[in-house]
Parts: structure tokens; sequence; C-alpha cells
């Protein structure tokens, strides 16, 4: 396996995070622990970009104990806690360049077994086509990878054992205020088709490809 250390930060920098949230479809996200490594292809990304976006923890340039992790280096892991769920941010730019991406959604590729024991009772696609919902497959529950780099953490990228989308589509965020100046941004990128995709019909699954090539 090929992790996020063999493209270290070049793969977070000088590009902008809309790009990166692109980029980061078809990659897997892993998390290596006592129960194994258990993950999946990430389906769905948000993208957020800094002090001039009103969904973003870091608008206005604030900086609190809570979104200190977006003003450290590229690649800084940022879990937070929103309605009893937490979440995982992923640092995109310099240092003092608070801007991250939010990993949605992912399909289960390695340990889906102990994913399904993490998260019982939650059959199919439930296990994971939510931010919250990932995590706790994943058998996260706490914060203590914040301010940890992906390029060392046991949470990490697989850049180079990737899948390649046949479309992404882009949508508006999910969860923000719509009302803001930023609310209705397409800065949220899904595999188009792909099951695991959180709030999306089952009319619209590619039930074969999973919208893969």
């Amino acid at each position: 396996m090929t992790s996020i250390q063999s493209a270290p930060m070049a793969f977070f920098t000088n590009r902008p995070t809309t790009e990166i949230a692109r980029d980061l479809l078809g990659t897997h996200l892993l998390y290596t622990s006592h129960q194994g490594t258990l993950g999946g292809l990430i389906v769905e990304t948000e993208a957020y970009v800094g002090a001039q976006d009103t969904a973003a923890h870091a608008y206005n340039g604030r900086r609190t104990p809570f979104s200190e992790p977006l003003y450290h280096e590229p690649g800084t892991i940022y879990i937070y806690q929103l309605r009893g769920f937490f979440l995982f941010d992923i640092v995109t730019q310099a240092v003092d360049q608070p801007q991250g991406v939010l990993i949605r959604a992912i399909e289960p590729t390695h340990g889906l077994a102990q994913m399904q024991r993490n998260r019982p009772n939650k059959p199919g696609v439930n296990l994971t086509n939510g931010p919250g919902k990932l995590m706790g497959a994943l058998g996260i529950h706490d914060k203590q990878l914040t301010f940890k780099n992906v390029a060392t953490a046991p949470l990490t990228i697989d850049l180079a054992n990737r899948q390649h989308p046949r479309h992404i589509t882009t949508a508006p965020r999910i969860g923000v205020n719509t009302e803001a100046a930023s609310g209705q941004l397409p800065y949220r990128y899904f595999i188009t088709g792909n099951p695991y995709v959180s709030g999306t019909l089952k009319k619209d699954w590619d039930r074969e490809q999973h919208g893969w090539l």
C-alpha cells in the first residue's frame, strides 16, 4: 500500500481545496487499530474554504480551541463532534490558511465484518453513508487523533490504490445555512450513482458498477 506518506504534503498544497476534495474521491480512507485495518473508498466529500466561507468553522478568521486544527499544516486531522456524532476533516492548505475537506461517505472495502459489528443493525449502505456513520463504523468515538497528520497517523489515505469514477456530481453542501452567502455553493462532490453517497435515491443507484469505471 502506498499511503499519503509517499506523496507528502504536495497532495494538499498549491491547488484549490475544491480540487483536492474532488481528487480524494476514489482514494481509500483506512484506519488501523486493535480491530485491524478498516475502511473504504471515499465516495463523497465537502470542501470548506476558510475565512470567506460562511459555512466554515474559520469564517471571518474565527480561531478557537475548537477550530485550531484548521490553522495547522496540511494533512492535519480535524475531528469534531456535531449532534453526538464525530466527523473527520483533513486540513488542505498551508499553516494559517484554515481550509479543509470533510469526508462524508465511504464504500467499505476493508474489514467489513468488523465495521458491521461496530454499527450493529445498520445494514447495507446505511453502514457508512454519512460522515458520522463512517466514523462509527471505523470505531472512532473520540478526538484523540485530532492534530495528528494523515502522513503518520493510523487514520490515513491510500492515494495509489484507487478507483476512478465514471462521473462526479457537484452539489451544495448538506447541513449548512442555505440562506448565508456561501450556503448554495456547489462544494459537495460525490461519485454519481454510488449507493453509499448520503441522501441518494435508490432509483439513482448504479447497482452494478457503483459509479466506477
